[in-house]
């Protein structure tokens, strides 16, 4: 089973959640900037959410499909269409051999997710699918590639409700390794203001933007590099925070006032350019239950799925489905 891409935005790329342990060699995890929609995916599939699928960054593209192959999207809501019917978002879907699927722009956040059934089987280097195009590992999707489908067997038809996060709002933060750098008072009015995504923005960081003074380290231009991990929050020389996501660099010398919690770390990067952004620093104890809700979540997805209700009218693989399980008596 395989998908032809016929036509396709910018900076789609394969995406799953990442290779862990380079840091050390220079290379960052990578993965999919809201790792909620994988697992949001694998439960509409029915599968594990270590499978790869198609990141979107705000527009899709035009695909067909080879053989009969399951489909779910999720992730940042967008336009989309089957062989021109609106199909469900946040839903799985049956795509049958010729039909085409046309996805168009974000109506909210900024990355949405093509899943199929058995995952996206392109190479593995160091462990995973992802591409991380700072460090050119993988390229981006084109046109004329061929998104090769791995076995798969299940059912379709089904909806989950998305956790909302593609319009802003507030993130929980750890002190990070320079928050004591910066005195009280300008802790304070971080916390307390409201910021706003800026345009300056991608798989490697987003900048934020308020008004007033920036936010300065005392003694900044002496710190020395060292790691640095998506989630922290980086002070520029203007005073201008930057939140760092999954392509980041592994090393860096600009002072960071927190760290986003991973749990959070969705919502961040799925805020579209002018949303409003609030940090809210929380204790090591609070970061670790907030966390573990979290993950708990993620396990109960599957659960969480429910029959998608449709009009019959616009079912086109109506006949796939086994409506009647049984023979019935006319006179019972």
């Amino acid at each position: 089973m395989s998908l032809t891409i016929h036509r396709i935005g910018p900076a789609c790329t394969i995406q799953d959640q990442g290779r862990p342990g380079f840091l050390d060699q220079g290379l960052s995890r990578s993965g999919a900037a809201d790792i909620l929609a994988l697992y949001e995916g694998a439960a509409l599939l029915g599968q594990s959410p270590d499978c790869a699928a198609l990141e979107m960054a705000g527009l899709g593209g035009e695909f067909e499909a080879t053989l009969p192959t399951r489909i779910a999207l999720t992730g940042a809501p967008m336009q989309v269409t089957l062989d021109g019917s609106q199909v469900p978002w946040n839903a799985s879907h049956q795509l049958e051999a010729g039909q085409r699927l046309v996805i168009g722009a974000a109506l909210q956040g900024n990355y949405g997710y093509l899943h199929v059934g058995g995952g996206i089987q392109s190479e593995v280097l160091l462990g995973s699918r992802s591409t991380h195009l700072t460090a050119k590992v993988g390229r981006a999707v084109q046109v004329g590639d061929v998104l090769v489908v791995g076995a798969d067997s299940g059912h379709t038809g089904l909806k989950l409700a998305p956790a909302e996060r593609f319009s802003g709002g507030l993130l929980h933060v750890v002190a990070s390794f320079q928050t004591t750098l910066f005195d009280d008072t300008t802790l304070h009015r971080f916390a307390q203001t409201k910021f706003w995504r800026g345009t300056r923005a991608n798989r490697m960081g987003m900048q934020l933007e308020s008004d007033g003074d920036g936010f300065a380290a005392k003694g900044q231009l002496n710190i020395l590099s060292e790691v640095i991990t998506p989630g922290d929050i980086q002070m520029t020389g203007t005073g201008n925070p930057f939140i760092l996501l999954p392509e980041c660099q592994t090393t860096g010398g600009y002072p960071r006032i927190a760290t986003v919690l991973p749990c959070d770390m969705a919502r961040a990067a799925q805020t579209p350019a002018g949303a409003a952004i609030r940090f809210e620093f929380v204790t090591m104890d609070q970061a670790m239950a907030l966390q573990s809700a979290f993950d708990v979540e993620l396990v109960r997805l599957p659960g969480k799925v429910e029959p998608l209700l449709r009009d019959p009218h616009d079912i086109q693989d109506l006949l796939s489905y086994q409506l009647i399980g049984g023979v019935i008596s006319a006179n019972d």
